[in-house]
């Protein structure tokens, strides 16, 4: 029976909306990992390209980390758009009324979310294409062979229209989260009054941190040069 009850909660809207927030918050954290991780470009390529080998380095246990993330980001990207469509047939493919929302910007963003989940969902697959799976370029820092991934990423920053596609998936990023980050939150049911704006801003501040960050990391390296 429990394992019955457990299916049915998951099979319900409620308990979709919770599994497109926690897997969204997940998600959140992974880009602040990916960011900091990424930051490192600007130490050099010998801070870089360790990064990237001690990663490479765990083996069979980074497959595993990465086919966790890539389910991660599969069931969110799976269940947000299931509960996208219901929404629209529940309303008769009407749009929402401004009314029920206390701003444009709220209101922009929110009738968003599909659009900008889209976008980021094919530029991850090219982001992976052009830099996960790109040119494989060999170095040695302290005597050690290993991928020049430094090489790779600041090559492909030098086509303005890289630059330019990244600025503005960035964009997205940061407009898809600043209203995703507040939303996880409210359909898990941690929407108290009180502390509900504060959640609110902090989304607000995460999205501009973490679009901010890489889409100036881009930019950065598009200047800098190979």
């Amino acid at each position: 029976m429990i394992t019955s009850a457990v299916n049915h909660y998951y099979r319900s809207s409620i308990g979709r909306k919770h599994l497109v927030a926690l897997t969204g918050l997940l998600l959140c954290g992974f880009l602040v990992g990916h960011l900091s991780g990424n930051f490192l470009l600007l130490m050099g390529p010998d801070a870089f390209n360790l990064y990237g080998h001690r990663l490479f380095s765990l083996g069979a246990a980074l497959y595993v980390i990465e086919g966790g993330l890539g389910l991660v980001f599969l069931v969110h990207l799976g269940l947000a758009l299931r509960l996208t469509f219901e929404n629209y047939r529940a309303r008769g493919n009407q749009k929402y009324a401004a009314k029920k929302n206390t701003g444009r910007g709220t209101t922009f963003m929110s009738w968003s979310m599909p659009w900008t989940g889209l976008v980021l969902l094919v530029f991850t697959i090219l982001h992976l294409i052009n830099l996960k799976f790109g040119p494989y370029y060999t170095t040695s820092v302290e005597g050690i062979e290993m991928r020049d991934l430094y090489r790779v990423t600041m090559e492909y920053f030098q086509d303005p229209l890289h630059v330019a596609w990244y600025v503005f998936a960035m964009i997205c990023a940061a407009l898809h989260t600043a209203h995703g980050v507040a939303s996880a939150f409210q359909s898990l049911g941690l929407n108290h009054g009180r502390y509900y704006p504060k959640i609110k801003a902090f989304s607000y501040i995460y999205a501009v941190l973490v679009g901010g960050g890489f889409a100036f990391i881009s930019v950065w390296a598009h200047f800098q040069g190979v």
